[in-house]
């Protein structure tokens, strides 16, 4: 098993609850406010019951920030946009077991295309469909609520999920990060961070506000200070 290294926080804020008019002002707020990375929500409207953005959005994120960004692909055939996303700029790419019946080939796909390869999964999903790829993956995404919408309540049971997925990876001998997404604002962060997850997204808790340059940093230090002394 390999060694686990001291959990980082990486902060992510979601653009799905940002104003697109002025995207790159946005993005250069939460940036100022230490976000790590751009987490971009990319749907359907099959799958999940919304559509929101695709490449070409992604394509003009990169023109604009130098973040890493992340990409959080909830669609019924991730398997046909992985590339072109990539292609536009995504650093992560992650998919849903819950479509995907080749699971490992995807995730060999994501990084033999040179993205980092993560693996989500929904509230009803158990942990355990990913246990034949845990050794693979380089985060898991932990939906903490059903996706789709922004502004949705935290799950609770998300908590004590995030430590199963944790144990899940460290028997697997892999120190994925884990990456939790739904309902991360300044009430749930601690319990969050506690439970085990070192990357948080978090969309209108810091979008939704009048100053998101101080939501996100307000968020990040909050986090930072449940980490384990």
């Amino acid at each position: 098993m390999t060694s686990r290294s001291a959990p980082a926080i990486r902060l992510a804020p979601s653009i799905l609850a940002a104003d697109f008019a002025n995207l790159g002002a946005e993005i250069a707020a939460v940036t100022r406010g230490g976000a790590d990375q751009v987490h971009v929500d990319v749907m359907d409207g099959h799958f999940v019951p919304n559509i929101t953005i695709g490449v070409a959005v992604v394509k003009s994120l990169r023109k604009v920030t130098r973040l890493p960004l992340d990409v959080h692909l909830m669609i019924e055939d991730p398997d046909r946009y992985i590339e072109p996303f990539i292609e536009a700029g995504a650093n992560m790419v992650s998919v849903h077991v819950e479509v995907l019946p080749h699971l490992h080939r995807t995730i060999s796909q994501i990084k033999t295309l040179g993205a980092m390869a993560g693996v989500v999964l929904n509230p009803s999903t158990p942990v355990s469909s990913i246990e034949e790829i845990a050794a693979e993956v380089d985060f898991v995404l932990v939906m903490s609520v059903n996706p789709g919408f922004g502004g949705q309540v935290f799950i609770p049971n998300s908590l004590k999920k995030v430590g199963a997925v944790r144990a899940l990876l460290n028997r697997a001998g892999n120190s994925a990060p884990i990456e939790v997404d739904g309902g991360v604002d300044l009430d749930t962060v601690e319990s969050v961070v506690r439970a085990g997850a070192e990357w948080l997204v978090a969309g209108n808790a810091i979008f939704g506000t009048p100053d998101a340059e101080r939501a996100a940093r307000a968020i990040k230090a909050k986090a930072e200070a449940a980490l384990p002394q």
